[in-house]
């Protein structure tokens, strides 16, 4: 059975003080949520300046187990003279067990799709779950590309990895991502099939793949896309910025993942 997720991407935000408030607004508002109905797996994904502090919150047990702590990106760096680089021995030394990789604001900064599967491959070996995201841009999508973009993004990760390395996947598509627009959930599903199958093309067990949607998940919008069997969980972008919104977003994942209304 595969997971279910949501995951919060903070981005470039916010200042120490109301980080740590929010985090703090998070755990709580988690400890009060019914666990009837099954509640998701948490991941806060802060700025690296965030991981020391909350990590250590994390090595001294305070926080829950089904809340996990990520990274925004990684260095395919290892050890050594690397001024500048963030690797993944070191975010998994400071308590970071998953890390996002190819998100599209890094790939429209110029990443590549060979410099995503290399990433990909660094955060495995430094035992970091990669969070793939994969997404096509307004244009593609008005030239039917949609389904081939994606299917080369996911495939330039499976062609250079090992068939049982973990791998989850966010389906983020680069139009609807910060801009209030947000996929029907047909269009979401429709794409969340095409990534089983390219899984299942590339040695992998595509059935049992988490795959989440990113792209303006709001509370507003999260219990339509969130209640779709083939949507495992949400990346969230803005709204993980608000306590009041990530929880609701988190409750109507909760709700719909074993049978909710």
């Amino acid at each position: 059975m595969r997971p279910t997720i949501v995951a919060g991407n903070w981005k470039l935000n916010p200042p120490r003080e109301k980080g740590m408030e929010l985090f703090d607004q998070v755990l709580g508002g988690l400890a009060s949520l019914d666990p009837v109905g099954g509640v998701p797996d948490v991941w806060i994904v802060p700025p690296a300046p965030f991981l020391g502090v909350l990590g250590e919150r994390f090595r001294l047990g305070r926080v829950p187990a089904r809340v996990g702590l990520a990274c925004q990106d990684l260095s395919v760096a290892g050890w050594g003279a690397h001024t500048g680089e963030i690797g993944g021995e070191l975010l998994f030394d400071f308590g970071c067990r998953m890390t996002l990789v190819g998100h599209s604001e890094r790939r429209q900064g110029g990443e590549t799709d060979a410099e995503t599967a290399e990433k990909c491959s660094a955060a495995t070996a430094a035992g970091l779950i990669p969070l793939l995201c994969v997404g096509e841009t307004e244009a593609q999508r008005n030239a039917g590309d949609t389904v081939a973009v994606v299917d080369r993004q996911l495939t330039a990760v499976l062609d250079g990895a090992r068939s049982d390395s973990p791998l989850w996947i966010a389906y983020e598509p680069v139009w609807a991502i910060g801009t209030g627009r947000t996929a029907t959930p047909d269009q979401v599903v429709e794409v969340h099939r095409a990534i089983r199958e390219s899984l299942v093309r590339g040695g992998r067990d595509g059935a049992n793949t988490p795959i989440l949607y990113g792209g303006s998940v709001k509370p507003e919008n999260a219990a339509s896309l969130l209640s779709e069997e083939e949507i495992d969980g949400a990346l969230v972008g803005g709204a993980s910025l608000s306590a009041e919104s990530f929880l609701a977003i988190i409750e109507a994942k909760k709700t719909t993942a074993v049978g909710g209304e």
